[in-house]
């Protein structure tokens, strides 16, 4: 399943600002400034049946749209995944250049594993540091955006090495942004959520349930705490982090060469070395190949870029130690969205075998575990100077 199956994006343009809109130009209001409605749009819909809602929307949302004739808008997906549907909703009046938005409305149980909340509170402040879209309208199962005009990379074009380089740069600003209220991580809190929640299931279908049967819960749980106790040790630091950095959540405009980071539903504060293996974890690609989990040769090309404007100048102690923390953390995200899973099986509309993935995503926890606790164990057991 690997990245395609949480998004399901891999088209070009998702998400904000295209193009030179003349008379109707889109404009971003600032953070205290976002409209909001309390009107939902039915998700189940077939697109045709769901257009008018979503024009009425815009209408009342953006800026500028009010007093634009129905008849002007045209409305298409973009791409339709788990966590959410993406449509471009697009205006052209007469001979006038199209303007265009993006409405992105949320899947059904969400809730369960994302905190639109803390979400909603990210966005503005990310967008204002000059990541992602900008947030233009807020209703109650979805949001409106600004376009992007850009390509969605695929699992290949991120290890590119010009690519990979560009991809630490901007990770390294995007961990900077300040973002309002509590500074403590959640990962761990997330994940022991996640383990509640799945450990609790109950499935209609006896085979299934067969195979919920097998997982010992126990045992994930006895992971989980040798794993947090383990990885605290390291002292990462906490950065606002994306969590979700796959192919499908990154754009790139190749005339202007810039790259775009995209839907923050997973956002939260956490370790650094987290959201960077997180990130390497997505070079297995929609095949789940883990084989193609980045050598420390182009780990280490990543945070020469990370850690400095000038790579060629990072010291190699400062590479031996992200390079632990950040295959410590490797185990935390297979953890993480193996339980993502086990409550998706239950709750998700689509189908797809989420079951299988929990076993595949705990299975390479089990196959990485002695290898990444062995590297961290002896790091921290090493003598250091000073």
């Amino acid at each position: 399943m690997g990245s395609e199956g949480r998004s399901l994006n891999g088209v070009a343009g998702a998400g904000g600002g295209g193009g030179e809109e003349k008379p109707r130009t889109v404009v971003a209001p600032g953070p205290a400034e976002v409209p909001t409605s309390s009107a939902a749009v039915d998700i189940s819909l077939p697109l045709p049946e769901m257009t008018p809602h979503i024009i009425g929307l815009c209408k009342e949302l953006v800026k500028g749209w009010s007093s634009v004739d129905s008849s002007c808008f045209s409305v298409e997906t973009v791409s339709g995944g788990i966590t959410n549907l993406l449509l471009k909703v697009s205006v052209k009046e007469g001979t006038c250049s199209e303007s265009s938005v993006t409405v992105r409305l949320y899947g059904p149980n969400t809730d369960l594993v994302i905190d639109r909340e803390r979400e909603l509170l990210a966005i503005p402040y990310l967008s204002a540091a000059g990541f992602g879209a900008l947030l233009l309208g807020i209703f109650e199962n979805g949001v409106i955006q600004s376009f992007i005009n850009a390509r969605t990379l695929s699992p290949s074009d991120m290890k590119e090495p010009r690519i990979a380089a560009e991809i630490a740069k901007q990770l390294q600003k995007f961990h900077q942004v300040d973002i309002p209220g509590s500074k403590e991580p959640q990962l761990w809190n997330d994940i022991f959520k996640f383990l509640k929640k799945a450990s609790t299931l109950k499935f209609e279908d006896n085979d299934k349930h067969k195979r919920y049967d097998t997982i010992s819960f126990r045992e994930i749980q006895d992971e989980v705490k040798e794993l947090k106790d383990l990885s605290d040790l390291l002292h990462a630091p906490v950065v606002f982090s994306h969590n979700d950095l796959l192919s499908g959540n990154l754009m790139l405009n190749d005339l202007e060469e810039k790259l775009y980071f995209i839907d923050f539903e997973y956002g939260s504060y956490s370790y650094r070395g987290y959201d960077i293996a997180n990130h390497f974890n997505e070079y297995a690609g929609f095949d789940c190949d883990y084989s193609l989990y980045p050598d420390k040769d182009v780990q280490y090309h990543f945070f020469r870029n990370y850690l400095a404007d000038r790579p060629s100048e990072v010291q190699m102690q400062d590479l031996e130690a992200l390079y632990i923390e950040t295959n410590t953390y490797r185990l935390a995200s297979h953890i993480y969205w193996a339980l993502w899973a086990l409550i998706q099986a239950k709750v998700s509309p689509i189908d797809f075998d989420y079951l299988g993935y929990f076993f595949l995503r705990y299975g390479e926890y089990k196959k990485q575990r002695e290898f990444c606790f062995s590297l961290a164990q002896g790091f921290l057991s090493a003598p250091r100077n000073g």
